[in-house]
C-alpha cells in the first residue's frame, strides 16, 4: 500500500510539473510573438522561476498523489464520477464554490505573506520576480507552496464535486496563475475595463499588486479587495512596454524596476 501510495504522489508530482511547463511555456511563447522582447535581460530571473515552480511541483503533488490514491482505492473524498448523483445545475455551481473557496483561502494566506516577518522569510521569493513573467506562477519558497497545496485537496473532502468539474478547477487555477504573471492582459479590453473586470481578477488587476505589494490581493475575484479596503483598481502595462522599447533601441539599457 505505501508502495502505491508514493507511486501515486510521484504520479502527481511528474503531472503538475509537466503541467506547469507546458502551460507556462506556452504563454512564454505567446509572449515572445505578442511582445518580442518583453523579457529581454531576463534569462536568469526565468530559469530561476522554473527552478523555484518545479520543487514547488513537487509539494502540490504529493498531498495531491496521496489524495488521489484514498479516493480512488478508499473512497476518502467527496468526488464523484457519476453525473446523475447530483443534479445537473450543481456542475457549475460545485466549480463557483471551489473557486470562491480557493480565492478566500488565498487573499488571507496572501495577506499573511506580506508581514514583514514571513515576507522575508517565503514571499520574498515570489516578488524577487520583477517584473515577473509567464514562469513566475508558481515561483513560491516552500513555505508559500506549502499554504497553496492543501487547499484542493482540503476541499475535496468537504465540497462535492464532479471529477470533470474539478478538472474545470483545475484549469482554471492553472491558466489563471500565469496570465495574471505574464506582463500582459491577454482578455480583451471590453472584459478587464468593463463591469466583469470590476469583479474578476485578470493580469491588469496583478499588476499592480506586483509593483506596490500592499494592495489586490486576490486570486479570482475581487470581492475579499473590495470589502477589506485593498483594492487599487488596475495598472496598466504601458510603462513596461515603453522600458522594454527603449532597451531594444540601439544603444538602450534595460531597466527592469516596476
Amino acid at each position: 500500500m505505501l508502495a502505491a501510495i508514493l507511486l501515486s504522489a510521484l504520479a502527481m508530482t511528474l503531472i503538475v510539473g509537466v503541467r506547469y511547463l507546458i502551460v507556462s511555456g506556452a504563454f512564454a511563447w505567446a509572449t515572445r510573438l505578442r511582445h518580442p522582447g518583453l523579457y529581454r535581460g531576463l534569462d536568469a530571473q526565468m530559469r530561476r522561476e522554473i527552478r523555484w515552480s518545479l520543487a514547488s511541483a513537487a509539494i502540490y503533488g504529493v498531498p495531491a498523489g496521496i489524495v488521489a490514491w484514498g479516493w480512488q482505492n478508499r473512497g476518502w473524498t467527496r468526488i464523484y464520477s457519476d453525473v446523475s448523483a447530483f443534479p445537473l445545475w450543481y456542475l457549475p455551481l460545485s466549480v463557483l464554490l471551489y473557486l470562491a473557496a480557493h480565492d478566500t483561502w488565498f487573499y488571507w494566506t496572501h495577506r499573511w505573506m506580506h508581514r514583514p516577518a514571513l515576507f522575508r522569510v517565503a514571499h520574498a521569493v515570489h516578488h524577487a520576480s520583477r517584473p515577473p513573467t509567464a514562469w513566475a506562477a508558481m515561483s513560491f519558497h516552500p513555505v508559500e507552496a506549502l499554504t497553496g497545496a492543501v487547499v484542493i485537496p482540503a476541499l475535496v473532502f468537504l465540497i462535492p464535486i464532479h471529477v470533470a468539474a474539478l478538472g474545470v478547477v483545475l484549469a482554471i487555477m492553472t491558466v489563471m496563475g500565469v496570465t495574471n504573471h505574464m506582463g500582459w492582459e491577454i482578455f480583451p479590453r471590453a472584459m478587464w475595463r468593463g463591469p466583469l473586470g470590476a469583479w474578476l481578477i485578470t493580469a491588469s488587476h496583478h499588476q499592480r499588486h506586483h509593483e506596490h505589494y500592499g494592495c489586490n490581493y486576490g486570486l479570482y475575484f475581487r470581492v475579499w479587495d473590495r470589502l477589506c479596503g485593498t483594492d487599487r483598481g488596475i495598472g496598466d502595462f504601458a510603462r513596461a512596454h515603453a522600458r522594454t522599447a527603449r532597451a531594444a533601441a540601439p544603444g538602450g539599457v534595460p531597466d527592469r524596476q516596476p
